[in-house]
């Protein structure tokens, strides 16, 4: 599948026509599903934009917002009174997301890589040279580099560390290097990932008010209008959801 950039279909379909799609492509009609998907590839692509410049293809992330936006059809429920691009962007957002966070490692730029390689080999040429590890301004010197430029290049391509890795004993009991970060930005850090947790944790319906309320600043009557219910239901949601993710973060349910 690729992106809408090259897309040949420019054909517009209507809110009507595009829940008419939802509900054959829900029963099975792969024709429906694939015209959904072709209708919806510039959305996918305007999410992608914000993604961009960590280290990943475009057409890659391109391909993960697709699932997103594959699931936001298979999930979507066509009893809200949402439009469907309101529904579907979380979705690929989200998708987006966790294919970076379970991706894990730090993308390294091929450039950097090789200039990595070119110092660790000139600085073992330097250590049997000189009968001990070279310094950082003797090996910048002989790479014709920047002293700076080689220690940023050295860290770039070093493997990120654990916070449970062990940074020091002391008398046999492990220091690990979660110990070492200070109290309070390790706080604010396992905060902001049990509220992550916590999030992703919810039903698609509350996710999707939590998205409007406080993440795209929709007043209460605007999430109303949006999923059709009262400026009332949605107070009582809020209210809701917010003492559920509070009982999460305490630990209490």
């Amino acid at each position: 599948m690729q992106p809408e950039k090259e897309m040949s279909s420019t054909a517009k379909l209507t809110d009507e026509e595009v829940r008419l799609l939802i509900a054959r492509s829900q029963q099975g009609d792969s024709a429906a599903r694939e015209k959904l998907v072709l209708f919806n590839q510039r959305l996918v692509w305007s999410v992608v934009q914000r993604f961009l410049g960590r280290g990943y293809e475009p057409d890659d992330l391109f391909q993960i917002g697709c699932i997103g936006l594959m699931k936001a059809i298979d999930k979507f429920d066509l009893s809200f009174d949402v439009k469907f691009s309101t529904y579907a962007v979380p979705m690929i957002i989200g998708e987006i997301q966790r294919f970076l966070r379970d991706d894990g490692t730090v993308k390294i730029s091929r450039s950097v890589k090789e200039t990595a390689r070119s110092i660790r080999r000139v600085r073992d040429e330097l250590a049997k040279r000189l009968g001990r590890q070279p310094h950082i301004n003797e090996l910048a010197a002989e790479l014709g580099m920047e002293p700076a430029e080689v220690v940023f290049t050295q860290e770039a391509v070093r493997a990120p560390a654990s916070i449970h890795e062990t940074v020091f004993e002391n008398d046999g009991d492990p220091i690990l290097l979660m110990d070492q970060i200070a109290d309070e930005e390790q706080e604010k850090w396992f905060d902001r990932l049990a509220l992550a947790d916590a999030l992703n944790r919810l039903p698609e319906r509350e996710r999707l008010i939590v998205f409007l309320r406080f993440f795209r600043d929709k007043t209460q009557s605007e999430v109303a209008a949006v999923l059709g219910i009262s400026q009332v239901q949605v107070s009582r949601l809020e209210k809701k959801i917010l003492n559920h993710i509070r009982r999460q973060l305490i630990g209490d349910g």
